[in-house]
């Protein structure tokens, strides 16, 4: 335990340093939080700049998201090894730099390799932050510390919409992704208060025949699902990536079961608290990810809205999902996570489904902010409770693996989602603004949210966590 953490671990204070500590974290979570969800009501002012339909762009966002699911694992791993502030300041500088590139993208090819490489930088952000957090604050400030970080990765969530639609609307889209350059130059200087963790126990290097492994397999899996409606689901090239990727990701498992200092430690998948909560946390983020992305076409497109006031709706949700994650902590000090993530879960799937039904404005937006309630205590209790039940030389290894589960199946769920509304629809060009076909797959997203809570009961009572 650090000496500022042992300073008034009885009264639960936090000391200029602590707080120092903390907000170096709540930037950089903030930052990525900001740039995701500003883009996503960037979508159709970027199709119109590049002259190319809403739903070819889905890969700006899941690419990025593919980038950062398969690679968190290994930032998590490479910050264990090498430091943790000192990886967090490598991808903090590099998520700077790309965020120029993108902003110069004369193309769609252009700007969507500048968000695949945005992703792998992010990778070296996100799981980090988390852990510099929890490997400072190893006493009973511990929730509330990383419940303060993620009220603040919900503060990016709602300033991203407003911010990326008032820019697109009134400045540009290329100055969202300059806005970052400075949010990572305040980051980088409050890390000098940040003390350097590692686990001390490592004696080898990063295990690169995993990361390969990992990252490839993730990749294969994710284009075939991507692709498969455009390929054909039983065109050869679909399978190819589709069992590829399966047999990458078996390989992995393979080495690491043999590799002295492995990638993912395999005993994570033992640990049943850790698996639970996982799985549920990342449910939870699926349908914050289709409620995100379909929700800023549907206000956009099928409403009419603009970017400005689509940003300005948006602020419900973002504000509802801030609040959870900042309550979480506090709330976890007196029950069980699991409940409330099971609560949460339900409140979310009832919420959306009321709000699909929703002909008012002023209706939707109340409603959304409900909506935001439920995924922020799923999204919150995820990281809060899964560090609880890691050993400490794991953290971001482990705070790796959290996201990366959360964030690729996310991934995914977009992917999925994006080829289904096209079917429903009848047409990619139309799918955007196809208010019915949206709602549908809503639905499907609020029953989904539903049942896992019911799930996620059902194992809280029989698993002893």
């Amino acid at each position: 335990m650090s000496a500022s953490a042992q300073a008034h671990p009885r009264r639960g204070l936090f000391t200029r340093r602590d707080r120092a500590v903390i907000a170096a974290a709540a930037i950089s979570m903030l930052l990525v939080q900001m740039d995701w969800f500003a883009l996503n009501l960037m979508l159709p002012v970027i199709a119109r700049d590049f002259d190319t339909p809403t739903t070819d762009l889905q890969w700006l966002v899941s690419g990025y998201m593919l980038a950062l699911g398969a690679l968190m694992i290994t930032g998590g791993r490479a910050a264990d090894l090498l430091g943790r502030r000192r990886v967090l300041v490598a991808g903090l500088i590099g998520f700077g730099v790309v965020s120029v590139v993108c902003a110069a993208a004369q193309n769609t090819a252009w700007l969507t390799a500048g968000r695949v490489v945005q992703g792998c930088a992010a990778a070296l952000v996100f799981p980090v932050s988390v852990a510099v957090v929890t490997a400072y604050f190893r006493d009973a400030r511990q929730g509330r510390a990383v419940a303060t970080v993620l009220a603040f990765s919900a503060i990016g969530t709602a300033l991203g919409p407003f911010i990326g639609g008032a820019f697109a609307e009134h400045v540009s889209w290329r100055a969202v992704f300059l806005l970052n350059v400075p949010f990572c130059a305040a980051a980088v200087l409050m890390l000098r208060y940040v003390p350097e963790t590692r686990d001390e126990e490592a004696s080898g290097g990063l295990d690169v025949p995993g990361v390969i492994a990992l990252a490839a397999g993730l990749s294969a899996v994710m284009i075939g699902v991507d692709q498969g409606e455009h390929w054909g689901w039983t065109s050869p090239v679909t399978l190819a990536c589709l069992v590829g990727g399966a047999a990458l990701l078996t390989a992995f498992v393979r080495l690491e079961r043999r590799t002295a200092e492995p990638l993912l430690d395999l005993e994570l998948l033992r640990n049943r608290p850790f698996v639970v909560i996982t799985l549920a946390g990342s449910l939870s983020n699926i349908v914050y990810c289709l409620v995100a992305v379909l929700s800023a076409l549907y206000l956009q497109q099928a409403r009419g809205l603009s970017p400005l006031d689509s940003g300005l709706v948006f602020l419900s949700l973002s504000i509802g999902a801030g609040a959870a994650s900042y309550w979480s902590g506090h709330l976890a000090q007196h029950l069980r996570p699991e409940s409330l993530m099971a609560a949460g879960m339900l409140v979310c799937g009832v919420s959306l489904l009321a709000l699909t039904w929703a002909t008012s404005l002023a209706l939707y937006t109340a409603v959304f902010a409900v909506v935001g309630l439920g995924v922020g205590l799923g999204w919150a209790l995820t990281n809060v409770a899964t560090q609880s039940y890691v050993p400490a030389n794991r953290l971001a290894a482990a705070s790796g693996l959290v996201l990366t589960s959360l964030v690729l199946l996310g991934a995914v769920a977009v992917a999925v989602a994006s080829t289904v509304l096209e079917v429903i629809s009848g047409s990619a060009g139309s799918a955007a603004s196809d208010g019915p076909a949206i709602e549908s797959v809503l639905r499907v997203a609020a029953l989904l949210s539903v049942l896992g809570a019911a799930a996620l009961a059902v194992l809280v009572r029989r698993v002893r966590v």
